[in-house]
């Protein structure tokens, strides 16, 4: 009966290929399509509507980042039991990383559906990534919490990620963020800019700090483990 219906709504809808695209990509038929095709509207085609509110896909880019961080999260709590707070950081940063995410949105094609006032250039290099996050959203707001979370881990994450080769990988943010700076010029220091707690409890809030402006910053018990988690978040920031 869901698949009939399916079927019926796909040949009501105006959108027959986005709304084809959703079940072949995620494996399901869109309740809401216009959520979807928000999701695939970038900044550049952005319509304007009462009180001038802007229509693109920026806002459920912010609410998908939310709900896509969580249902990794959760999933990466249970998958390893035993392991740190530290270990599960790093596996999550690895999984929806900007990069991370480009990568996947462009292997499912998502990519393809974007819809751009024109071609995108290297400046919005991101648009991949920040699509998938608003598919997320859509998805969430179309179909529940825990429907999406079920669709991210059995269609998504297992299919396209082995956690096992991502627990040994390490990516090197720090490296990534001084040779941009080496190669675009820029002047670059990791500054420690507070010490929290005592003794054993001691952490180190250490900033990334580019030509002067503080760019990012992250605490650790180390001031290795602070600089990795700030130059983290330097990138994405650097990738935007």
């Amino acid at each position: 009966m869901f698949i009939l219906t399916g079927l019926i709504k796909q040949y009501l809808t105006s959108n027959k290929s986005l709304y084809k695209a959703i079940k072949n990509i995620f494996g399901f038929y869109p309740t809401h399509i216009s959520l979807y095709e928000l999701a695939f509207r970038h900044k550049s085609a952005t319509e304007k509507k009462i009180n001038g509110l802007k229509l693109n896909n920026e806002r459920l880019e912010y609410l998908g980042d939310a709900i896509l961080s969580a249902i990794v999260a959760d999933m990466l709590f249970k998958r390893f039991p035993y392991k740190s707070e530290g270990f599960l950081t790093q596996m999550r940063s690895k999984i929806v990383s900007r990069s991370s995410l480009n990568q996947l949105s462009n292997k499912l094609g998502l990519n393809k559906l974007i819809y751009s006032s024109s071609e995108l250039s290297s400046a919005n290099r991101s648009a991949p990534g920040d699509t998938f996050e608003a598919v997320i959203a859509a998805m969430y707001l179309d179909k529940g919490y825990d429907f999406t979370s079920r669709v991210l881990v059995n269609r998504i994450i297992n299919i396209h990620f082995d956690l096992d080769k991502l627990e040994t990988t390490e990516v090197n943010f720090k490296s990534r963020v001084l040779e941009w700076s080496q190669k675009n010029k820029h002047e670059i220091i990791f500054k420690v800019i507070d010490e929290i707690g005592e003794k054993q409890n001691k952490q180190y809030l250490v900033a990334v700090v580019i030509d002067g402006k503080n760019i990012s910053q992250a605490q650790d018990y180390t001031i290795k483990g602070a600089e990795k988690l700030a130059s983290e978040k330097a990138w994405q920031q650097l990738q935007d």
